[in-house]
């Protein structure tokens, strides 16, 4: 047995979560419901600007991670801190969660700091994140263990990672060692404007590389360069083993074997979607280390994502296991 069932490898934030209305967004220049980029001036200003907000260990695949030390699965992460304050309780909050993290901290002198996502999350529960890369931007090769990755019976590629400088090289050194010790490689594409970006990187990594591919209904359109969900998810599907796209209120959609195949929505009031696909992601990825079949672990994706989305922040707050055994039990 590995060590590991998923070493994920993404962008390492705080989030600092805040509420707002519509015209906060459109007097600020926010674009609702993606990611954008932004330096550490316009973080500064955004941050004043905001109301009352919560800080909080984040980073989509940190999150997903998390998930899956919630549930009790062996997991690591790789991502990029400083030795500053928030780097410190990034580190602290992901070991607590169970999760090993032993990534190298960039040093105190280092010109950029620990990374922050500045989360603001409208009265519909959608999220609009301005994100400020800081030190996880130069996460490289050096920062690969590939001891670590041969202990992994899947890797977890964040999309996100792809803004990175020397991310694609950090990649492919990541994905050479696990795959060369029996490992499998899963991938999210992370927000439809990173597809945009990185299109063809994502099409190499894909053909080449990748098992299990995890997005989103928009990021699938994007990916395929059409409006028609249906033949998207038919030309992805023929890619990869295993194709899992979620779609908001109407579950998730699984290719797998020639088939597709459909994981329910477990009907909840959304206050902050924050984090939603990370979980499922985690869910899925421990449901399938533990022996579940697609399908189920898309509803036991469904059924965490449920939770997470349920209150603010990106990081469950209740007993996922308790939750999945008695949805399952209904």
């Amino acid at each position: 047995m590995k060590k590991y069932q998923v070493v994920g490898i993404g962008n390492a934030m705080v989030d600092v979560l805040a509420t707002c209305d519509e015209a906060f967004l459109a007097a600020n220049g926010i674009d609702k419901g993606i990611m954008q980029l932004i330096d550490m001036e316009r973080a500064v200003a955004l941050y004043d600007r905001i109301g009352p907000a919560k800080e909080m260990s984040g980073g989509s695949a940190a999150n997903t991670i998390a998930g899956i030390a919630h549930l009790g699965g062996r997991c690591a992460y790789v991502g990029k801190v400083k030795d500053d304050q928030l780097g410190a309780i990034f580190a602290h909050d992901l070991r607590a969660q169970g999760a090993d993290y032993e990534t190298a901290r960039a040093p105190r002198d280092h010109e950029a700091e620990t990374g922050r996502c500045i989360v603001l999350v409208t009265p519909d529960g959608e999220r609009s994140m301005n994100t400020y890369l800081g030190v996880t931007e130069f996460l490289s090769e050096a920062d690969i263990d590939e001891a670590q990755m041969r202990e992994a019976e899947w890797i977890y590629l964040e999309g996100y990672r792809f803004d990175g400088p020397e991310s694609h090289a950090a990649f492919a050194k990541a994905i050479a060692a696990a795959r060369g010790a029996g490992g499998r490689v899963s991938l999210t594409l992370s927000d439809p404007f990173c597809v945009e970006r990185h299109r063809e990187a994502f099409r190499a990594m894909i053909a080449e590389h990748v098992d299990l591919l995890f997005c989103n209904r928009a990021e699938l359109l994007a990916m395929e360069l059409t409006k028609d969900f249906g033949a998207a998810l038919e030309a992805m599907a023929g890619q990869v083993e295993t194709l899992v796209c979620t779609d908001g209120p109407q579950g998730a959609h699984v290719m797998h074997g020639g088939q597709r195949q459909h994981a329910p929505a477990r009907p909840v009031k959304v206050v902050d979607a924050t984090g939603a696909g990370d979980l499922f992601a985690g869910a899925f990825l421990w449901a399938i280390c533990e022996g579940h079949p697609p399908q189920r672990a898309a509803r036991i994706g469904c059924i965490a994502a449920s939770e997470v989305i349920g209150h603010v922040g990106a990081r469950a707050e209740t007993d996922l296991n308790a939750l999945i055994a008695e949805e399952l039990s209904i």
